[in-house]
């Protein structure tokens, strides 16, 4: 990988906070993503939800990469992060068995969107939706495609992206 992947991103719904608890802490009731370490339980989770006895950080936009991401893929995240480092966006990044999650504060949610989609990127807003998970799936793409741009179509090198959202 070239560290020029072009990615599609979707800003999901929500502020989210970054908590630190005790390593030996219970998992609180409530959480996007947790990580146990011998030093830290870490958590994501809905600002509302954030535990009272943590260390927490709140105020954060959640950002999905498009995947599922094969394993030997390389670059992903440093391809987004790159464009959002330039432009001076700090992240916290988290990764899972399917996609990788790009969370910013939300005050720099504009300046990353103006980041990633500079680089090439495409990046659109989740959409609440009812029926069917097909349904869903089908309306997630046109609304992600109707935020896109022709220009959002090339990379920085001006290279065609063949890549598109599958949500």
């Amino acid at each position: 990988m070239d560290g020029n992947r072009v990615s599609d991103l979707r800003v999901l719904p929500g502020r989210y906070s970054v908590c630190r608890l005790a390593p030996d802490a219970s998992l609180p009731e409530h959480f996007f993503s947790a990580t146990r370490t011998p030093d830290e339980l870490s958590v994501v989770c809905d600002e509302v939800h954030a535990p009272e006895n943590a260390k927490c950080e709140a105020g954060w936009r959640l950002m999905q990469v498009a995947g599922p991401l094969e394993f030997s893929l390389t670059g992903v995240l440093a391809a987004i992060a790159a464009p959002l480092a330039k432009a001076g966006v700090s992240i916290f990044a988290l990764s899972t068995f399917d996609t990788d999650y790009v969370l910013v504060k939300e005050d720099d949610l504009a300046k990353a969107i103006e980041a990633l989609r500079g680089a090439g990127h495409g990046v659109c807003y989740s959409v609440s939706l009812i029926g069917g998970e097909g349904q869903q799936v089908a309306a997630r793409r046109v609304a992600c495609a109707a935020r896109r741009t022709s220009s959002l179509n090339k990379t920085a090198e001006g290279r065609s992206n063949t890549r598109r959202p599958i949500w």
